[in-house]
């Protein structure tokens, strides 16, 4: 179905009243995969305890993941793909039970597709924090109620250290490939330093190497946007009723990053001033298109998503600084010793060029001289929807 099609991954466009009717109904105080809902493609790793970078402890976690592909005997054909923000391990396949939308990046992983999977073996898991089946927030804690508010603080560090986990389960000691966009780029980037010498191979697309002061002043009014919400309620809201929940607040931070993700000149030319309906925004209390593309986008997502998750990963986001503890950021990148695909948008007023172009400054094996830059007026999001040009450049890295 048209509505389960994640926006991150096509155009703008206007929104219909027959999508509009689709999210009628109350949405649910969190929209976290739960034990007992259908698990879809997913596999579950059970990883036990672990101790975050600021010292608290989990008595028990999991990752859930998914892997298209065949792993070789010698097992050297394993690619991991990291999702951004609020993505999750469904990279290709339809919605259905269990998966709420599609696939994120059908068209770059497959049979035949740039990353192909007659010939490697792909491996995707929702992160540490997230709400699709690894353990965040919403999973139940050791005295039977939700985590919610006591989950502790994570950051980037400590996600790549669970992921580090699942690829010793899996029995994969050194990755042929890690690919990651955006908050996924920041975790490739963290593999790639502080676990050198298990990737062969690393993409960083659209990610800086340290998520800078602008970039956390912009996060830190979705955080508070979700905190005001009066049904936030300190985050214990897991037992409120259908749309009793914080999704206000989880709605309208949607709506702020969703500005960022995407470039002034898409939403132009998208929308213009149209309005939503017939009636005038200036004399009859209409709306313009944009305002509902927003509304409705924001209202979605409250469907998949969990208001303290949000809050975890974004907070594990802002502590994103390769060269936090090395000596700086040069220092840091100058021990990525993998071959390396460097990649920005020329829109993208999320994670600018220039963040990039410090990344391919930094490491001494990239496989180009600069930074790859495609032209893209879809701001940030090109990485998602730019797929034909983006694969290109996979395949080049992929062969070397």
């Amino acid at each position: 179905m048209d509505w389960q099609t994640s926006e991150d991954t096509v155009p703008s466009a206007p929104i219909t009243e027959a999508d509009a009717r689709l999210l009628r109904a109350r949405p649910p105080a969190t929209g976290a995969w739960r034990d007992g809902d259908p698990a879809g493609d997913r596999r579950f790793a059970a990883l036990g305890s672990f101790r975050t970078e600021g010292g608290r402890e989990l008595p028990s976690i999991r990752l859930a993941y998914e892997t298209w592909g065949t792993l070789s005997e010698r097992r050297d054909n394993a690619v991991l793909i990291l999702h951004a923000l609020t993505g999750d391990s469904h990279v290709r396949g339809p919605a259905g039970p269990g998966h709420a939308t599609a696939g994120w990046w059908d068209d770059v992983v497959g049979p035949g597709a740039a990353i192909d999977t007659d010939e490697w073996f792909v491996v995707a898991a929702n992160i540490l924090g997230g709400c699709q089946g690894s353990t965040g927030p919403a999973s139940i804690a050791p005295d039977g109620y939700e985590w919610g508010p006591r989950f502790p603080h994570l950051t980037v560090r400590d996600q790549v250290d669970a992921q580090a986990r699942l690829a010793d389960a899996l029995g994969i000691q050194v990755w042929a490939a890690v690919v990651g966009g955006s908050m996924g780029g920041m975790h490739a980037l963290e593999w790639a330093i502080g676990h050198a010498d298990r990737v062969a191979r690393l993409a960083v697309l659209c990610s800086p190497p340290t998520t800078t002061a602008d970039q956390v002043a912009l996060n830190s009014v979705q955080l508070e946007a979700i905190r005001m919400d009066p049904r936030f309620a300190g985050g214990d809201y897991y037992d409120a009723a259908d749309g009793e929940g914080p999704h206000r607040g989880l709605a309208l931070a949607r709506r702020m990053a969703l500005l960022n993700y995407r470039s002034p000149t898409e939403l132009n030319q998208r929308f213009g001033r149209s309005w939503q309906s017939d009636k005038d925004p200036l004399r009859e209390g209409g709306r313009y298109a944009v305002e509902s593309y927003l509304d409705f986008h924001g209202n979605k997502f409250t469907r998949r998503f969990d208001a303290n998750a949000y809050l975890t990963l974004v907070e594990a986001m802002n502590s994103h600084d390769v060269g936090r503890g090395r000596g700086g950021i040069e220092d840091a990148l100058a021990q990525v010793a993998a071959r390396t695909l460097v990649l920005g948008i020329d829109s993208d007023r999320l994670f600018p060029v220039d963040g990039q172009r410090r990344i391919s400054r930094g490491i001494r094996s990239t496989i180009d001289d600069d930074t790859v830059v495609l032209s893209s007026d879809f701001g940030h999001d090109g990485f998602l929807i730019e797929t034909e040009a983006v694969g290109h450049h996979l395949r080049r890295l992929l062969e070397v």
